[in-house]
């Protein structure tokens, strides 16, 4: 995701910065290489040996003859993006006035004016974030080309956003708008069919890939709903980056997904839906007695929404269990043809859950193997995508 992405990082006084460490590590997880700037008030906070730690840089804690910020923020300078993290009210202000008294603010004035990306992830009391000042200062910012991180408001505090909204910020401000100005749906995770009021019929699937797709898309610049499973895993709860639907059955998210795509230029369906569905029992079924249950196809949600909107772009995802390549071609190109999609996504099964993924991209008259991350095989599909729309 931030693969040879060089992140300078201005960290100010607020309590927030204790997280730096992690952000850093964070960062440098998603394959960015990190160089910190900071505050004397941040000094007083974290001491600069833990963010050299993190960075495993030395860390620029006054300006010098070496003249630092444009070293790091110039227009010939080291990094590809200037992330304040976290920013204080007063930090916001000064930037916003052009005030440089700490290497944080002259950073960002370099930066600025060498048009290096500036994305801002706020942390302060909820009354400052409030004050109309601030709100001046984050305006002017943003009309500047500034990306701002919204803060989570908790406890009366303006929180600084998680690492990876904060990650999925700088992202965005490092990668081409290809996606700038379209709409993608994205379906993600397991749907679930009653049996009874307590039981359920599912499967194994995490909903990482569709999650990971509908992320990419956002970085991408694209509007995205994400259309998922009911289900409250602990990931689902940071979902920044799109607008969420849930729909626990396969027939809710045919009805979300046939809503949103109203107004969508594309469909991912990426989520593993059920085949089958059962008439539902008013009790709980008794245990410890044979049981027999009469199973009902359910609608195929792409054929379903194929034929309501024929002109939309639309990507499938196929799971198969065989484990051979031949046999994925296959089913992929079934369906491809069958329901008109651009390409088909095939992988076998046995990743589902995993963070590692190979998969295999088929069209028509081409099958490509991707092997990587799931976040990769997000950008991967967003790329692919893009390139389909522009087309």
């Amino acid at each position: 995701m931030l693969e040879g992405v060089n992140v300078a990082l201005g960290v100010s006084g607020s309590i927030a910065a204790v997280k730096v460490v992690e952000l850093a590590h964070e960062l440098r997880r998603r394959g960015a290489s990190v160089r910190a700037v900071m505050t004397s008030s941040a000094q007083g906070i974290i001491h600069p040996w833990a963010v050299e730690f993190a960075t495993e840089h030395d860390v620029v804690t006054e300006l010098t003859g070496r003249v630092e910020h444009v070293e790091l923020c110039g227009r010939e300078g080291w990094a590809d993006v200037l992330l304040l993290a976290p920013a204080t009210a007063n930090t916001v202000g000064k930037i916003a006035a052009a005030v440089d008294d700490t290497p944080v603010t002259t950073c960002a004035t370099t930066a600025l004016g060498a048009d290096v990306p500036v994305v801002v992830a706020p942390a302060m009391h909820e009354p400052m974030y409030d004050h109309p000042g601030v709100l001046d200062a984050i305006a002017r910012l943003e009309e500047w080309g500034v990306e701002f991180v919204d803060p989570r408001i908790e406890e009366g505090k303006a929180k600084i956003a998680t690492e990876e909204a904060i990650v999925t910020g700088v992202a965005t401000a490092t990668t081409e708008g290809t996606l700038v100005g379209k709409t993608v749906v994205v379906t993600a995770g397991a749907t679930s069919e009653p049996i009874d009021p307590v039981r359920v019929m599912t499967n194994r699937s995490s909903g990482k890939t569709g999650r990971a797709v509908a992320r990419a898309c956002a970085i991408h610049g694209a509007d995205v709903t994400l259309v998922h499973d009911g289900s409250a895993r602990p990931a689902d709860a940071d979902v920044h980056y799109a607008e969420v639907r849930q729909a626990e059955t396969g027939a809710e998210m045919l009805a979300a997904v046939e809503a949103a795509c109203r107004d969508a230029d594309a469909l991912i369906s990426a989520a593993a839906i059920s085949d089958f569905t059962v008439d539902v029992a008013e009790e709980k079924i008794r245990s410890g007695e044979p049981r027999t249950l009469d199973l009902e196809p359910t609608p195929k949600l792409i054929d379903t929404v194929r034929g309501e909107y024929p002109d939309l772009t639309i990507v499938g995802f196929k799971a198969e269990t065989s484990g051979d390549d031949e046999a994925m071609v296959r089913e992929a190109r079934r369906i491809l043809d069958r329901v008109g999609l651009a390409f088909v996504v095939a992988n076998d099964a046995a990743v589902m859950g995993a963070d590692e993924t190979r998969t295999l991209f088929v069209r028509d008259d081409a099958a490509e193997e991707f092997v990587g991350s799931k976040d990769a095989l997000g950008g991967r599909v967003a790329a692919e995508l893009a390139a389909e729309l522009d087309g």
